[in-house]
C-alpha cells in the first residue's frame, strides 16, 4: 500500500483510519465532511513529528 500525500498532514493512525472511512462516502455532504476533517486534523497534528 502506498502512502497517500494527505498522510503527511494527518499523522496519527486513528486519524488516517478516519480519513479512509470518510473518503468512501461519495455524497456531497460526505465530501464536505472529509474536507472539514482534513482541515481540523492537519491543524491538530501540526506539531507531531513523523
Amino acid at each position: 500500500m502506498t502512502k497517500k500525500a494527505v498522510f503527511n498532514h494527518i499523522k496519527t493512525p486513528c486519524g488516517q483510519a478516519k480519513y479512509i472511512q470518510l473518503e468512501s462516502n461519495k455524497t456531497l455532504l460526505g465530501k464536505f465532511r472529509l474536507i472539514w476533517f482534513v482541515l481540523i486534523a492537519s491543524i491538530r497534528d501540526w506539531n507531531i513529528k513523523d
